[in-house]
């Protein structure tokens, strides 16, 4: 049975569900730049972005009126045509994981027959979406192995921050730690705290309820505050001087020993498509958190040397004790 995720299941913004009929005609419109749509960890303009509306607006003022209704129309059919591939994306990516439940091997044929429809055209790019968030959300790495029939499985190999010592600190379960990178993520690019509300949303942006049964996750909202934060991966505290009273996540003692800022900014700009440095006040904390590391692994190691050689000393000391008789 396939799981319809809500208002999408992937890191893009999702607008609301509407039955739009999604005709093939307006999705083949679509352009290259959908797939700079920000991840729920970003749900700011850009700045470069709102130049370019202003624009745009002051050239729309100059239009007729059938212009512009034109203008609206395309507009509409676009913004339609995005969401109803964003859905198809997400709605892949449920039915892969569902399928992998019982590890049988999936073929192009069945995501075409019960996902992707009459969007068959846009194999490529929905696959390569769908693989993207499986890999970097879910810790599920899609491969193909059987090129003639089109036949994937999904590995639930991969660490999205390349640490084996912080997969095994989550019971070695990609999909977990995935949930918590994401987490992390959204709280450092929020400037290193998070309200409640925020993190709940992009939970739901994600197709994951806070307090319904995810079959990966169990219950999300139990996952985040008897684990995650009882395991001091994440903080949690009220806000002061909030009225109603708000709560807010930031990173816990054990994130910030075991997993590193830049690794995670890398996560989000994997993402985003772009490059660390496109966020040069967290780019440049996660440097310094990067020399701080390098100072504390260089002192632990200074130790670790010092102690070698006091323990070479005694048992040196010890066998020029020993009698011969």
């Amino acid at each position: 049975m396939l799981l319809k995720p809500e208002n999408g299941a992937l890191p893009i913004p999702q607008a609301e569900r509407e039955k739009d009929g999604g005709r093939d005609g307006e999705t083949q419109a679509l352009t290259a730049s959908q797939k700079e749509v920000p991840s729920p960890l970003l749900q700011e303009t850009p700045k470069e972005d709102l130049g370019a509306r202003r624009e745009e607006g002051a050239a729309d003022s100059a239009l007729t009126p059938k212009g512009a209704r034109t203008l609206a129309a395309k507009a509409l059919a676009r913004r339609r045509a995005y969401r109803r591939l964003d859905r198809t994306v997400a709605e892949l990516v449920q039915f892969l994981l569902v399928k992998d439940k019982k590890k049988s091997p999936i073929t192009r044929s069945e995501m075409v027959k019960y996902v992707i429809g009459d969007l068959k055209d846009l194999f490529p790019e929905i696959i390569a979406r769908a693989a993207e968030h499986l890999r970097y959300v879910f810790g599920f790495e899609l491969k193909q192995f059987g090129r003639k029939h089109h036949t994937y499985i999904l590995i639930n190999k991969l660490k999205p921050l390349e640490e084996e010592e912080e997969e095994e600190d989550l019971g070695g379960d990609g999909p977990r730690l995935g949930l918590l990178i994401m987490i992390l993520g959204l709280i450092y690019m929020k400037g290193n705290s998070a309200r409640e509300t925020q993190v709940w949303e992009m939970l739901r942006r994600l197709g994951v309820r806070p307090s319904k049964y995810h079959f990966l996750f169990g219950y999300p909202k139990r996952l985040i505050m008897e684990d995650f934060v009882q395991q001091r991966y994440l903080s949690y505290r009220q806000v002061p001087h909030t009225n109603p009273p708000e709560c807010e996540f930031s990173w816990g003692p054990r994130s910030n020993l075991e997993i590193s800022k830049m690794k995670v900014l890398g996560f989000v700009a994997k993402l985003h498509k772009k490059e660390p440095q496109h966020w040069p006040v967290q780019y440049r904390e996660a440097l310094a958190d990067e020399a701080d590391r390098a100072r504390a692994k260089a002192r632990a190691e200074a130790s670790m040397r010092a102690r070698a050689r006091a323990r070479a000393r005694a048992r040196a000391s010890d066998r020029a004790g020993i009698c011969p008789w």
